[in-house]
């Protein structure tokens, strides 16, 4: 009788507070803002590069366009399935097709887009949206981000329903969550005339949301705070970006100018998973704009950032530390090739040792299962490639491989619990 009583409570409770949210919701709910007739006219080639500039800083390319197996889908198309704890939510099409598209938006449908998270017919947008962050844009950066994903070529794409868990696929209970989470900004910011330091936070906690996978969320769906104490996305590990600078192979500024810019650090490793698109985005913007980047993250690093040299980089000892173990053979038979000191890759193309890796040296085995289990795909564009190992390498053999490369190469404490944690990563992370 208790039970039932306690369930009928909870019932009741939870009836009251979506009834509640309703009417908030209803209440509070923006109005549609009228469509355009015509796209508006094609501006000047200096705003279509400042606004492919904001826009590349923004990552807004990286989540609006669809994995479609080892190719991208049409850019800013969307159709990218988000994994959260909650579902799946589909990025939306951002090209300036008008059906299924963002064609019949004025620029104060976008704005409004980016500063309430609202959409042009007054529904509210899913917070895997970053508006949290890019309410704090300026309203030139806004402005110029509109100018150009409205200059590019229309494309006509409709993408599948999210598939969300009840009573999170309701959408008016997004206004509870905003009153939580949202703090809208005011245009306030003046971003070309920041001084660089100011400049990198604009870009770190604004447009780049780095916040976004560098947190972590919490039972709400929230970033959790402090900011930047690491999260993980997709089954990759985001680092802590306060402690790049405290960890076993310390970051220093400019290495992560070269990570960041060209996606690949000699010290610390390639950029891998989500990151990767991130770099590649980056690589199309000044450099001053990634330097401001990494100068303020190197500003907010708590013990604070050494000012000694950056230490030299240590590559694989051409006597491996087990030679006799089934880890040692692995590495020999599928890894040495390329990642051992003698390799023609390492002396002739500038490798990174995997001594330093950042991969090998997280407390978490997660970002270089992923790395063995799915590579690195193949850019034109990017200097780095690994083949996946997926169809050869089971999980305990994985698990072997990481014993050797974790303690007899990187130097660091064995990890735990490896082919259970590869086997569930290759089963909810398909690439």
């Amino acid at each position: 009788m208790r039970l039932r009583s306690f369930a009928l409570g909870t019932a009741a409770v939870g009836a009251a507070a979506a009834l509640l949210l309703g009417g908030l919701y209803f209440w509070t709910r923006p109005a549609p803002i009228a469509a355009i007739q015509a796209p508006p006219p094609l501006p000047s080639a200096e705003v279509l590069a400042a606004g492919a500039r904001v826009v590349a800083l923004g990552d807004c390319m990286v989540c609006h366009t669809a994995r479609e197996g080892a190719k991208d889908g049409p850019a800013y198309a969307g159709g990218l399935g988000l994994a959260t704890p909650f579902g799946t939510i589909y990025s939306t099409n951002i090209t300036p097709d008008r059906d299924t598209g963002i064609g019949t938006w004025s620029s104060q449908a976008f704005r409004r887009a980016l500063r309430e998270g609202a959409s042009r017919d007054g529904h509210l947008l899913y917070p895997a949206f970053p508006y949290i962050h890019y309410t704090r844009m300026s309203d030139r950066d806004i402005d110029l981000a509109y100018q150009y994903l409205m200059s590019r070529t229309p494309v006509r794409v409709a993408q599948p329903d999210n598939d969300l868990i009840f009573p999170l696929n309701f959408r008016p209970l997004l206004a509870g969550w905003n009153l939580l989470y949202l703090r809208p900004g005011d245009a306030a910011i003046p971003a070309r005339q920041l001084a660089p330091l100011e400049r990198g936070r604009y870009l770190v906690d604004t447009l780049g949301h780095c916040a976004s996978c560098h947190s972590g969320l919490n039972i709400m769906g929230g970033e959790r705070r402090p900011a930047f104490q690491g999260g993980n996305i997709d089954g990759w590990d985001a680092p802590a970006l306060t402690w790049l600078a405290a960890g076993s192979v310390p970051w220093r500024q400019q290495e992560l100018v070269d990570y960041l810019r060209g996606g690949l650090s000699l010290a610390h490793g390639a950029a891998k998973g989500p990151m990767r698109p991130v770099t590649e985005r980056l690589a199309e913007v000044p450099r001053e704009d990634v330097e401001a980047i990494a100068a303020y993250l190197m500003s907010i690093q708590q013990p604070p950032v050494s000012t000694a040299p950056a230490a030299p980089v240590r590559t694989v000892s051409a006597t491996p530390a087990h030679p006799d173990s089934e880890g040692a053979r692995l590495f020999a038979g599928a890894c040495a090739g390329c990642h051992a000191a003698p390799a023609p890759m390492m002396r002739l193309a500038g490798r990174p040792g995997l001594a330093s890796s950042s991969a090998l040296h997280g407390d978490s085995p997660a970002n270089f299962i992923q790395t063995v289990l799915h590579g690195i795909p193949w850019e034109a564009s990017s200097r780095v490639y690994m083949p996946p190992f997926a169809d050869t390498l089971s999980d305990e053999q994985v698990a072997q491989l990481a014993a050797y490369v974790r303690t007899g190469i990187a130097a660091q404490p064995a990890w735990r619990d490896v082919a259970p944690t590869s086997a569930k990563l290759r089963k909810e992370f398909q690439p």
